[in-house]
């Protein structure tokens, strides 16, 4: 076995060997070639290496293919074997062959419905990554949602936070005396940074509080279609637990598109409903 770690481009090249040939069932050289713009000799070498040093077996040939399937022993050496992991390699190239309309990467046949890109400047983006990593305290000028006016704040970020419909920061502010989020897209100009020390992630105690969020099927829904929910969430004897911290709840429960302001809602629009609510509510105030 190859010590580890993997030099980092050989690791996303083998990661996409395992991927591609466990969830397409063929893998040939075009995959690496497109992908990692590489030549055909490279490409199969990649593929030798990864059988040789990594993982024996895992592949066999398959002349009728033309390329390489799983073997009935394949198992994952450098991934989890989750779907997850093949569906975000189709993201990623629909998105680069969105911004460079002349690529074929080889996906013709998936269609991504991606969120709306939120319009965020590097130049206020720099200094807010600087801050987090230098514990800096930093001015910003904000425009929040609840009267929609322009707001002088002086914040010390920790965390850069992406949810699936938009990115905040995760900061202590001066002015609410308390740790809140903020999301970048609201933030205007350039942020100015500080030489003082701000609060630090240690401080939001909701941020260090574990918690572990209960999904369970909505119970008005009959018992042969709780079983199908439960599968299309991949529950275990009918229940999802989701560890986070307090600060993401909220965002955790939207992802599943549960409105915790909605009550008795149409069983249909939700599906699943969170079992441990009384646990969570306060900190959802």
């Amino acid at each position: 076995m190859k010590k580890w770690p993997i030099r980092w481009d050989l690791l996303l090249r083998y990661r996409l060997i395992e991927v591609i040939s466990l969830w397409e069932g063929r893998l040939t050289t075009k995959h690496l070639m497109q992908s990692f713009g590489i030549g055909r000799q490279q490409a199969s070498k990649d593929i030798n290496t990864y059988l040789s040093d990594i993982a024996p077996g895992n592949l066999i040939y398959d002349k009728h293919l033309k390329g390489y399937k799983p073997s009935k022993t394949f198992s994952p050496k450098l991934t989890s074997g989750h779907t997850d992991e093949y569906l975000h390699i189709l993201s990623r190239t629909e998105d680069i062959t969105f911004t460079f309309n002349d690529l074929n990467l080889g996906f013709e046949h998936t269609s991504i419905v991606s969120p709306v890109t939120r319009s965020i400047s590097p130049t206020i983006l720099r200094p807010l990554i600087q801050a987090i990593r230098e514990k800096k305290r930093v001015d910003i000028c904000y425009t929040p949602l609840k009267d929609g006016l322009e707001v002088e704040r002086i914040i010390s970020p920790h965390t850069l936070v992406c949810t699936p419909l938009r990115w905040h920061i995760r900061a202590y502010c001066e002015h609410s005396n308390g740790y809140r989020d903020f999301v970048l897209s609201r933030i205007q100009g350039i942020p100015d940074l500080n030489d003082k020390t701000g609060m630090g992630k240690e401080q939001d105690d909701l941020w260090n509080t574990d918690i572990t969020i209960e999904l369970i099927p909505d119970s008005r829904f009959t018992k042969q279609q709780m079983i199908v929910i439960a599968n299309d969430f991949g529950m275990t004897n009918n229940a999802l637990s989701i560890h986070t911290n307090a600060a993401l709840i909220r965002y955790v429960l939207d992802s599943y598109n549960i409105d915790i302001h909605v009550l008795d809602s149409n069983p249909q629009g939700q599906q699943i409903v969170v079992k441990n609510m009384d646990e969570l509510r306060k900190y959802l105030a």
